[in-house]
C-alpha cells in the first residue's frame, strides 16, 4: 500500500448503513459512525440516506457531483462511496463515464445490515479506504470493492442476492473511453426484457411516453422474437437509439443468428449490440450518450469495454 493519504468517504445509505426493524432494514447509520473516529485522515460526508432500490437518475447525479466536489481538493488521495448493492452497478457506470481524474473512486456496500451479528460492511469499508489510498489504484477509474474483490466499474453485474462476494466482472481489464462532462438530466431510456409471448406493443408505449432510447435484454446471444425485432426496427427508423444485450449472466453477445429476430437481423435493422455490458449499465450508456446529443455511431464504442479505448 502507498503512504497514508486523506480519503473522503461519501455516504448514500444502502444495506451497509441499515438497521433491522419491524418494517424491515432501512438506512439509519450515518457514514461518520460507519467510519469511526480512529482514522483521522478520513473525511466523511452524508450525501443521502436511501436504499439503493430508491435511486433515481437525479439522485445518482447528486452522487456524481459529490464525487467531483471531493476531488476538487488536490490533497485528497481518493474517494470512497458507500452505496446499496441493488443499483450500485448503474451508479458506478455513471461515475466512470466521466472520471478522467487518476485518483481512485471506490464504491462499496454490504450484503448484511449494520445491525447483523456478523456484518460485512466494516471490512468492505476498511478495504475500500485502503484501495483508495493505494498508489496502484491510480488511473484505474471507478472501482468496486466488496466481499474481498476489487473490480472495475465497467462490465460488473450483481451476481448474487446473498453471497458476500456479490459482484462479478465480465471483462477483467476493460477499456475506458470517456464522455465529456455535461450538466442537466439525461433523456429517458427504458429497458425491455424479452420473453415468449411478450406484448411487443410495449415498444410503442415506451416511445409514446417519451423514451428516447430502449435497451432490450434478449435471449442467448442477443436474439428476440421476429415480431419484437420488427418493432425495434421501426423504433430505430423513427430516431430512437436501440440496443440489445442478453439476459444470460456470462459471456459476450456475438451476433450469430438470423431467422428474423436474431442479433444479425437486429444489427441490419440499426439496433446496437452491447457485447459485454448487461442491460442496467447499457441503459446508462445510452442515456448519457443521448444527453450529449450523440447518435448510435458515437454511442456504440461505449457499449463494448473490451474494445480499444
Amino acid at each position: 500500500m502507498s503512504v497514508r493519504g486523506r480519503v473522503v468517504v461519501l455516504g448514500t445509505g444502502g444495506t451497509i448503513a441499515s438497521v433491522d426493524g419491524p418494517g424491515g432494514a432501512v438506512p439509519q447509520v450515518d457514514v461518520r459512525d460507519l467510519v469511526g473516529a480512529d482514522d483521522t485522515a478520513v473525511q466523511t460526508k452524508t450525501v443521502m440516506a436511501v436504499d439503493s432500490s430508491a435511486m433515481t437518475p437525479s439522485l445518482q447525479r447528486e452522487v456524481r457531483d459529490a464525487v467531483r466536489s471531493a476531488l476538487a481538493d488536490p490533497d485528497v488521495a481518493g474517494v470512497v462511496v458507500t452505496h446499496g448493492t441493488d443499483t450500485l452497478e448503474e451508479t458506478a457506470m455513471l461515475l466512470d463515464l466521466t472520471h478522467a481524474d487518476p485518483r481512485p473512486v471506490v464504491m462499496t456496500g454490504a450484503q448484511r445490515p449494520a445491525s447483523d451479528r456478523d456484518p460485512d460492511g466494516p471490512a468492505n469499508l476498511a478495504r475500500s479506504i485502503a484501495v483508495a489510498r493505494d498508489g496502484t489504484s491510480r488511473g484505474r477509474g471507478v472501482l468496486v470493492a466488496l466481499g474481498g474483490s476489487v473490480l472495475p466499474a465497467r462490465g460488473i453485474a450483481k451476481r448474487s442476492t446473498t453471497d458476500i462476494d456479490a459482484f462479478a466482472a465480465v471483462v477483467a481489464s476493460p477499456a475506458r473511453p470517456l464522455m465529456p462532462v455535461v450538466d442537466g438530466a439525461a433523456p429517458r431510456v427504458d429497458l425491455l426484457a424479452a420473453h415468449p409471448g411478450m406484448d411487443v406493443d410495449l415498444v410503442d408505449v415506451f416511445l409514446e411516453r417519451g423514451a428516447a432510447g430502449l435497451v432490450v435484454a434478449g435471449y442467448g446471444s442477443g436474439n428476440v422474437h421476429p415480431d419484437l425485432a420488427e418493432r425495434l426496427r421501426a423504433a430505430a427508423r423513427a430516431g430512437a437509439v436501440v440496443a440489445v444485450t442478453t439476459r444470460v449472466p456470462d459471456g459476450p453477445v456475438v451476433p450469430t443468428y438470423g431467422g428474423g429476430g436474431g442479433a444479425v437481423d437486429l444489427v441490419a435493422a440499426g439496433v446496437l449490440v452491447s457485447p459485454w455490458l448487461r442491460a442496467p449499465q447499457a441503459r446508462v450508456v445510452l442515456a448519457e450518450g443521448l444527453a450529449r446529443g450523440w447518435g448510435p455511431g458515437r454511442i456504440s464504442p461505449f457499449l463494448d469495454p473490451s474494445a480499444p479505448g
